[in-house]
């Protein structure tokens, strides 16, 4: 890996590529410690969702920099836009259109992100409204609305830039340097609390041994697929005989990835979001927040719920076994022991359930992994399942990438 890493270097164009995406994910790095005028760095307890939020940007949210919002109004304009162009007809022409159909829906999903952006600073100003150094004054919260959907702004346009000039996808990227900059500090923090009082050297050593094991098997789980073997029929076009070549259809086993973990932090992060604006708050409602807070029964209820439901939401909304069964009609290709059609739809409708309830329950035990561990090893874990699902996935993403680069001239890669 190293060998090919330098190799990597020395290639002028991939060179610059690299360059590139190191000058712009340190510009990132360095806006995060900018704080917004009129702001004062604000300490998140344990156990909140402020904390994953915290996570993702990278330590931007307490330090109530300008990147603060980090990339998620982009994220979720994102998926708001691609479910709503699997149920609008026009944005589905849209996105068979090819280049300039998907240019038409970036843009809408720029404009989703400055709404989205302002919606959300609005919502974060006012709830941490006792971090400003001057609540009364009016114009301090026009200023710090619009600096924080700003930064926003800035960081969708780095992301872009980084996915066309550099190496990977810009937006995953950038969660992926946030994350993985809160590591170092969890390390030494670990490190400092080891001995009498606090964290146990055996306890440490078996979250090493576990954390291994779950890295490997994210690893495996994400890179594992159904092939269903696909023979195509000769056809004579011409002079020219095309066909007959047997190949295969990967269905993935985690088809949606970690949108279905996105999707329920997300809704149950809006009960406290809301309670945000009444702190006061009391009687049955306030002890409904209460369990509604990380780590209590209820929450790890709702959670564990909520992504096995949205798994297979999401799964039926991406892979349409029906529309992929007349594609491969069309082209003359079928399923051996399978008739074409209305028989095949319902083979890999019957293939994508068992497989997607596999994905659906390694989702579910991922995210719920980091409060497993804490009752296992009695230590806090700050590094979630989502964060290490969106680290692996976009290393090996990033790596993919780096070594079809060498491939074109014939050099070794990372992977073998």
């Amino acid at each position: 890996m190293l060998e090919a890493l330098k190799t990597a270097f020395k290639l002028p164009d991939l060179r610059k590529k690299l360059l590139w995406t190191l000058l712009l994910l340190g510009i990132f790095r360095l806006g995060t410690h900018i704080v917004v005028p009129g702001m004062n760095p604000r300490a998140f307890g344990e156990d909140t969702i402020f904390t994953l939020l915290d996570l993702f940007s990278g330590g931007a949210l307490s330090n109530m920099s300008v990147f603060a919002l980090g990339v998620n109004p982009y994220i979720t304009s994102s998926i708001i836009m691609n479910l709503l162009t699997m149920v609008i007809p026009r944005l589905e022409e849209l996105a068979k259109e090819g280049v300039e159909g998907r240019k038409v829906i970036s843009q809408y999903t720029r404009y989703g992100t400055v709404l989205l952006g302002l919606v959300q600073a609005t919502a974060l100003t006012m709830g941490f409204r006792g971090s400003m150094v001057n609540p009364g004054n009016p114009w301090s919260y026009v200023t710090i609305i619009s600096t924080m959907t700003a930064g926003t702004i800035f960081l969708m346009w780095l992301g872009e830039v980084i996915s066309e000039r550099g190496i990977g996808n810009g937006i995953s990227l950038i969660i992926f340097a946030g994350i993985v900059s809160r590591l170092l500090p969890s390390a030494i923090s670990t490190i400092q609390n080891l001995g009498v009082g606090g964290v146990h050297p055996f306890s440490l050593l078996v979250f090493l041994i576990i954390a291994l094991a779950v890295v490997v098997f994210v690893v495996i789980v994400t890179q594992g697929q159904r092939k269903i073997p696909v023979q195509y029929a000769k056809r004579v076009i011409g002079r020219r005989m095309y066909g007959g070549q047997a190949t295969h259809l990967p269905m993935r086993i985690n088809q949606a990835g970690v949108i279905p973990v996105i999707f329920a932090s997300s809704v149950l992060a809006f009960p406290l979001t809301i309670a945000q604006f009444f702190p006061d708050i009391g009687g049955f409602f306030g002890s409904l927040i209460h369990r509604l807070t990380p780590g209590q029964w209820l929450y790890l209820l709702l959670y564990a719920v909520f992504i096995f439901v949205f798994t297979y939401f999401y799964t039926a909304v991406t892979f349409n076994p029906v529309e992929v069964s007349n594609n491969m009609k069309k082209q003359g290709g079928f399923i051996p022991g399978i008739r074409p059609g209305r028989p095949t739809a319902e083979y890999l409708d019957r293939v994508l359930t068992r497989i997607t309830l596999a994905g659906a329950l390694f989702l579910t035990g991922i995210a719920l992994l980091p409060y497993l561990l804490s009752a296992i090893t009695g230590m806090q874990v700050g590094f979630g399942g989502t964060a290490l699902l969106i680290a692996v996935g976009v290393a090996i993403d990033t790596m993919k990438q780096i070594e079809a680069h060498l491939l074109m001239r014939q050099y070794e890669g990372f992977l073998k």
